[in-house]
């Protein structure tokens, strides 16, 4: 009788043909770019949020923001306008989210406009060519 590693091992030893397969993309499903462009456009939205909220709390961390207080009070000598109060953590995070929102609907509206035109290229160059190998 032969254990089972003993099978694998003979199995191991056949030689390994590289098989390759050509397909051509003809056709991109337009529902299915737009959700994944929506996708990626709002995972990019977030992190956006994100790194702006932490570089703001790091700036505010480092009193850069109190070092331009101090130099726009000596530059022009207004002791009533301060940085801190006209950029506030609020405005700033509220500033992100608008900004994130729009580009989720431009990248969306690109994805959607991207298929469909790749969808009519398609027409006249007949699809492009992929290669897949088993390696």
């Amino acid at each position: 009788m032969t254990s089972v590693a003993e099978k694998l091992q003979r199995k191991s030893q056949k030689p390994v043909t590289t098989k390759q397969v050509r397909l051509k993309l003809v056709y991109v499903d337009f529902w299915s770019a737009v959700k994944l462009s929506f996708l990626v456009a709002l995972s990019l939205g977030i992190v956006l949020i994100v790194v702006t909220v932490f570089l703001y709390l790091a700036l505010q961390s480092f009193h850069v923001f109190d070092s331009i207080d101090g130099l726009l009070q000596d530059v022009f000598g207004e002791p009533d306008f301060s940085v801190t109060t006209e950029l506030s953590l609020v405005r700033v995070a509220l500033f992100a989210v608008v900004i994130a929102v729009v580009n989720t609907v431009i990248g969306t509206v690109l994805g959607a406009i991207a298929s469909l035109l790749y969808n009519l290229s398609v027409r006249v160059t007949g699809g492009l060519l992929v290669g897949f190998t088993n390696n």
